[in-house]
């Protein structure tokens, strides 16, 4: 049994239409019969179901509790979208997955349903680990984000305190991203550091990097190593020792050695002759290096994840070669 008082918002109403109000799970077939089986009182006398409700009365009802139960909100959005996710690791605090290239991470004024983080939030409401209608739970989030037209992996925090942690990590260098691309050329030294630094004006959609330091302009540096060079393209591995915008992209261009397909920083012409029109660049593999506490995520000290293929290395340089 259950018993409500009613207050000064309710007098006045009928006792059918409270019920059907505050216990929407209650079929009104069953609320008329259990009325007529006086399995609903008002002050513990039975009561028609056009009793009209006065303030401070005691409404008793002697029903199961799955009728008491709140029918969850449907989420139109969120409960449409067939998630593709290409999942990594996943435990109770974070999600690592692999972003195609092609996939937005955010919504943008073209583009609002098929992003990264739409896929990522559908998925977990469908699997019931998030209400998008409770405003007290945490709404999952991308820590880090990559171009549209570069895949790799890509953190999403499931709580907050994941999210704090991740993106202190992230700004204390402690979390290691490796990336392959592919350049025009070979570049010399085989192995090395890109400096330099990198300046965005406002409302540009390019950096521009300079040899050295100016105003508003970031220092940017990318360790690479080049690991094979076949018809005059190289394969380098790159590791982030800052991160900015457009950070390799940038840096190898203005070196000389633009990114494959990249048209943006480097030739459309050139990049014809090999039929790629969008940058060959992977963010291939992330390693957690925690120098100090971590919090939620300390058990993830040390281990590292790399994605299962990088389409275009298999593409420009098969094992034939």
């Amino acid at each position: 049994m259950r018993e409500y008082t009613i207050d000064s918002n309710s007098a006045g109403k009928r006792l059918d239409r409270w019920l059907s109000n505050e216990l929407p799970a209650l079929p009104l077939g069953l609320m008329q019969k259990f009325i007529r089986l006086k399995r609903i009182k008002i002050n513990g006398k039975a009561a028609p179901r056009d009793a009209r409700l006065n303030a401070g009365d005691r409404l008793q009802l002697y029903i199961s509790d799955e009728f008491f139960e709140k029918p969850k909100t449907v989420d139109p959005f969120l409960s449409r979208i067939h998630p593709k996710l290409d999942v990594l690791y996943e435990d109770e605090n974070l999600l690592l997955v692999d972003k195609r290239p092609g996939l937005m991470c955010h919504p943008d004024a073209r583009e609002k349903v098929n992003t990264l983080i739409a896929h990522a939030q559908a998925y977990l409401y469908q699997k019931g680990e998030w209400d998008s209608a409770d405003p007290k739970q945490f709404a999952p989030a991308l820590c880090n984000r990559i171009d549209r037209f570069t895949g790799g992996i890509v953190i999403i925090a499931k709580t907050e305190a994941a999210m704090r942690v991740v993106n202190q990590k992230i700004r204390d260098r402690e979390i290691e991203k490796r990336y392959l691309c592919i350049i025009h050329g070979r570049i010399a030294p085989p192995a090395g550091t890109l400096t330099g630094y990198i300046a965005k004006p406002d409302g540009a959609k390019k950096v521009t990097v300079l040899n050295k330091p100016a105003p508003g302009a970031q220092k940017a540096q990318t360790k690479y190593a080049t690991l094979e060079t076949v018809r005059g393209l190289s394969l380098m591995e790159c590791e982030l020792l800052t991160g900015r915008t457009h950070q390799i992209r940038a840096q190898f261009a203005h070196a000389g050695h633009p990114l494959l397909g990249d048209n943006q920083y480097g030739s459309a012409k050139q990049n014809e002759r090999f039929g790629r029109s969008y940058q060959a660049l992977y963010a291939y593999k992330l390693t957690f290096r925690f120098k100090s506490d971590a919090g939620v995520l300390n058990s993830l000290n040390g281990r590292s994840w790399q994605v299962k293929q990088v389409p275009f290395v298999g593409e420009y340089f098969s094992p034939e070669e």
